[in-house]
């Protein structure tokens, strides 16, 4: 009974295995999931984390006017790595380990914005509202979140109950209005696209070019589900200062 509460007490900012719901990593390796409604279109998702009251604001120091560029050094840094690692750390090795490690560069800590049953995708929305601010449109600058809704069935109940689920970074934002997002999915870190503007295309139909990268795999028989259907909205918490120009690598 002590071992149960002591697990149930550690599962503050883990839950985001985008391909791969919670639990053991044996029995979901050849889980897909095929929802049985239809995917979701763009909305604010102001009813997605529990209806319980924001926790309190708590008091965070300042943050350095180069945070979002180091945030964003940090991220570039990673694409390619199939491990979170960062400064001799290594960090949990999904998509909330990967914002946590990050952001970890400019100061930032996430730990403590969680509520009761909160996973930790919920928890970094939480902060972002208590700290800063979430937003649905405009244009995102690179260095902020962005949060995503039912990229797995989490509870496997087969219904698209189950909220934010993904989250990732800007890294920068195209000419026609493209998001470049670098995140942690199954194979590693990663760049995908996504464009709000045409949320179910997955690419241009005169360029051939992808505006949409496929965040849900498709179960047997069902369209593949895209970045701009699954996108819930964009978390601000870095100083508003417009980051200098990083080299990628």
């Amino acid at each position: 009974m002590r071992l149960c509460v002591l697990l149930a007490g550690m599962v503050v900012l883990t839950g985001c295995a985008t391909g791969m719901p919670m639990g053991g990593r044996v029995i979901a390796s050849s889980y897909r999931y095929s929802p049985l409604t239809p995917a979701a279109a763009p909305r604010a998702p102001l009813s997605e984390p529990a209806p319980s009251p924001a926790p309190q604001k708590q008091k965070v120091r300042p943050l350095p006017p180069d945070a979002r560029e180091d945030v964003l050094a940090a991220a570039r840094g990673l694409v390619g790595s199939s491990k979170v690692r960062l400064a001799g750390r290594t960090w949990p090795n999904d998509c909330t380990g990967f914002v946590e490690a990050v952001y970890a560069k400019a100061g930032v800590s996430f730990r403590g914005a969680n509520l009761s049953r909160d996973n930790g995708v919920t928890a970094m929305y939480r902060y972002a509202r208590t700290h800063g601010r979430v937003y649905t449109r405009g244009r995102p600058k690179p260095g902020d979140l962005v949060f995503f809704r039912e990229t797995y069935d989490q509870n496997r109940d087969g219904r698209r109950n189950d909220g934010l689920t993904h989250v990732g970074v800007v890294d920068e934002v195209e000419r026609d209005g493209t998001v470049v997002v670098i995140h942690r999915v199954k194979r590693g870190v990663v760049r995908y696209r996504m464009n709000l503007a045409k949320p179910s295309l997955r690419r241009d139909p005169r360029t051939g070019e992808v505006l949409n990268d496929m965040l849900r795999a498709p179960g047997a028989g069902k369209a593949p589900v895209l970045t701009g259907q699954l996108f819930a909205a964009y978390g601000s918490v870095l100083p508003e200062t417009a980051p200098t120009q990083v080299a990628r690598r």
